[in-house]
């Protein structure tokens, strides 16, 4: 990785002729199509996964320099012109994440990271804010000072999709019925936005099952950078793969990261969700 100038990697990814009124006019797989060339012109050596060309049994992550790339994440928001969708765009080595940008144009908020070098967010072509946003992050103390981002997705049958709903209320009920009365939950349609969310410090947790790498390589660096940390969705699980597809975002702060987690972990209970 040393021979890698990852700068460079961060500046090719977020070139906004590529990022920018295109992701709003064309289609999944004509963005991907667009991003992959520039990126493969660029580096050609490098591997490449996108959401739109994926094929199950084939396309497999490897150790090698790989971008990692969702065209549009948050497709649902953007059919309804909810303005959380975005591009995102990651680059593991070794599995790692390296780099990561992700760009909502809808709000023009672009958010950097890079490993070893921090994360950043600029808005409207503004200065660069270092994340989290506030510089003295308050600690994390219960999931009832939490505000929470989880997701249903798109599979509502079956064990997930129970568990899933079983979480929920259980996170959202009173603890006098042996809830966890988190602040509230957020649904925010985007897994790469929620990581950005988590990394800004506007959401404490994200809890989710069934992204794609594509999903979260981009905005498990930008997280990370950020001083927040990465776990599996389900208990016990410290280590989770980039393509894993069950995972928990907590956001950067000076203590109580790990005591949220094994919170969390205790309410999916014996549960486990699985992809």
């Amino acid at each position: 990785m040393a021979d890698i100038n990852l700068q460079e990697i961060s500046d090719l990814l977020a070139n906004h002729n590529y990022i920018a009124a295109d992701l709003v006019t064309e289609t999944d797989r004509a963005v991907e199509k667009m991003v992959s060339n520039r990126l493969l012109s660029a580096h050609p050596t490098f591997s490449f996964i996108g959401e739109e060309t994926y094929v199950p049994g084939q396309t497999e992550l490897t150790d090698a320099p790989t971008f990692i790339v969702d065209p549009v994440d948050g497709t649902t928001n953007f059919v309804h012109a909810f303005p959380a969708f975005c591009i995102s765009l990651g680059f593991t080595v070794h599995k790692l994440p390296t780099v990561g940008v992700i760009y909502n144009p809808f709000l023009d908020e672009l958010y950097t990271g890079i490993k070893g070098q921090g994360s950043f967010v600029t808005r409207h072509g503004g200065g660069k804010l270092r994340l989290p946003l506030k510089k003295e992050p308050e600690p994390l103390k219960d999931l009832s000072t939490c505000l929470v981002g989880a997701e249903w997705g798109s599979d509502r049958s079956g064990n997930n999709f129970d568990l899933k709903c079983k979480v929920f209320s259980k996170l959202a009920a009173t603890k006098e019925n042996g809830g966890a009365m988190v602040h509230s939950l957020r649904c925010m349609g985007s897994a790469a936005l929620n990581l950005a969310a988590v990394a800004a410090g506007q959401q404490d947790v994200y809890w989710e099952g069934g992204p794609w790498a594509w999903d979260v390589a981009a905005g498990w660096c930008i997280l990370v950078e950020a001083g927040g940390i990465m776990v599996g969705g389900n208990p016990g699980d410290w280590a989770p793969a980039v393509d894993g597809r069950c995972y928990m975002a907590v956001r950067g702060a000076p203590s109580g990261q790990k005591q949220i987690v094994e919170e969390l972990w205790s309410v999916v209970g014996d549960g486990k969700l699985k992809y």
